[in-house]
């Protein structure tokens, strides 16, 4: 299983010292790679670039980064490929500049009965603009443990929410549902993280039209929906079968939200792109 740091191969290990270890300083992108083929690595490598821009961390060439994902993914075939770019460290007599971490493992084991417990997210920006909104960040202390607390209810995983107790996300994908045959996902402006995979679902109800209404909702919109679903580069398009204690049945707009998702994959990388972007 190769690692590749800053290119070159090396062991599995990152420094005591690095600011990634000590502080959570750094900023990641995970991708899925299909058959040994990377998959939108364009949309990924562009909100990299915005997380790495907003610390104020360097960053390889799209160029370079392409090569060292496509080498792990030709290496592990279906998996998820990682990149991590971290601090480094200075001081304590230690000079380690920032590094850029690639890697793959085997995907994780699919849940096909997808449940989620309501967490309050306080620590959640929930509309809050800084220079850190929407940054995918290494410090996901919180929502791994919105996740645990999740899981001792009897949930696979947790549904966050705002202070105000609007709809936000999962700790780990994006939401949405159907509510009289629209799409309702929240707004990008309550600081959720720009999903890719729900980048493509919102082209996918175009393509297919679905009507789809982006803004903040709260639990009893949800509550009121004929369908869920979930939304991620590791779990795709997959329907939510329950939220707290109410059940939901897998519904034809998740079935075909989902069978679009899979056709793109069947795509080369240069057909999958959701439009141009550009980073300012």
């Amino acid at each position: 299983m190769t690692t590749l740091v800053n290119g070159l191969p090396a062991e599995p290990s990152i420094s005591v010292f690095d600011g990634a270890v000590l502080r959570g300083d750094g900023c990641f992108e995970a991708i899925r790679s299909y058959d040994g083929v990377p998959f939108a690595f364009d949309e990924h490598y562009w909100r990299l670039t915005r997380s790495a821009r907003a610390l104020r961390l360097p960053l390889p060439s799209s160029e370079e980064l392409r090569g060292w994902v496509e080498f792990c993914a030709e290496e592990g075939g279906d998996c998820v490929v990682r990149v991590v770019v971290t601090r480094g460290a200075s001081g304590a007599g230690v000079d380690m500049p920032p590094a850029c971490v690639v890697m793959w493992h085997q995907l994780p084991t699919s849940v096909r009965d997808l449940s989620l417990a309501t967490v309050a997210a306080p620590w959640h920006p929930g509309g809050e603009m800084w220079e850190l909104t929407g940054v995918k960040t290494l410090s996901y202390a919180a929502n791994q443990a919105a996740t645990r607390l999740a899981e001792e209810t009897g949930a696979h995983d947790a549904l966050l929410l705002s202070r105000a107790g609007e709809i936000l996300e999962g700790p780990t994908f994006s939401v949405a549902w159907v509510r009289e045959g629209v799409l309702e996902t929240p707004t990008l402006d309550l600081g959720i993280l720009e999903s890719i995979t729900r980048g493509f679902v919102l082209e996918g109800c175009r393509q297919l039209g679905i009507p789809v209404s982006e803004g903040r909702y709260y639990l009893d919109r949800l509550q009121a929906a004929s369908e869920v679903l979930a939304m991620s580069t590791v779990k795709e398009v997959m329907p939510v079968l329950a939220v707290d204690d109410l059940r939901f049945e897998p519904g034809p707009v998740a079935r075909d939200l989902s069978r679009f998702y899979r056709s793109l994959v069947q795509l080369t990388p240069s057909q999958t792109t959701t439009g141009s972007r550009s980073v300012t």
